[in-house]
């Protein structure tokens, strides 16, 4: 009986979708395989590769973008219920040349090691100073903790969320103490 259920449901999962939105400001519409998620529509169609493939479970939060302004996992979000709306990307974060402070507060504080994980600790960093300018660093770690690193140890990552949030509000910036022993 279940393959009779997957026989009679397989002819709507190979139908094609129109979607039409948002994507780090730029309009799209596209028709994609009515099946894929987010992260596929973003990665196969759009040829966005910085939303990274993880677990596709919704655990390690590689695939972490901002829809309407809000973090959400690209793996568990149906691409057909993206349409109207406004998608951020990893690529979308800097502006022309100019890295995000983020970015740079990364690179500064040597936060990034492997960089797999680094667009989804970067795009969840960026929704909450943009909600929190002032985010404490257990405010910092809580927004952080659906994001997995296997790398860093996550110190530099704090350090550098705290450091960006300084430059973002104009106030001066700390220097990292590269090499140091933690």
């Amino acid at each position: 009986m279940s393959h009779e259920l997957i026989k009679l449901q397989e002819p709507k999962l190979r139908e094609k979708s129109r979607l039409a939105f948002t994507v780090n400001g730029e309009s799209h519409e596209l028709l994609f395989d009515g099946y894929k998620t987010l992260l596929e529509v973003l990665r196969e169609d759009l040829n966005l590769t910085g939303t990274k493939h993880g677990c596709e479970l919704g655990e390690c939060g590689a695939c972490a973008v901002l829809l309407d302004g809000e973090l959400v996992l690209s793996c568990l979000v149906a691409g057909v219920e993206c349409g109207g709306r406004a998608v951020e990307t990893i690529e979308g974060m800097q502006n022309g040349a100019e890295l995000h402070p983020l970015q740079d507060c990364f690179a500064d504080h040597g936060a990034a090691q492997c960089g797999y994980c680094t667009p989804g600790f970067l795009l969840a960093a960026k929704e909450l100073l943009d909600k929190k300018p002032h985010a404490t660093r257990p405010e910092i770690m809580e927004a952080l903790s659906g994001q997995l690193c296997r790398c860093t140890g996550y110190l530099q990552i704090f350090d550098a969320v705290e450091d960006a949030a300084r430059r973002m509000r104009g106030e001066a910036a700390s220097m990292p103490l590269l090499g140091k022993v933690v």
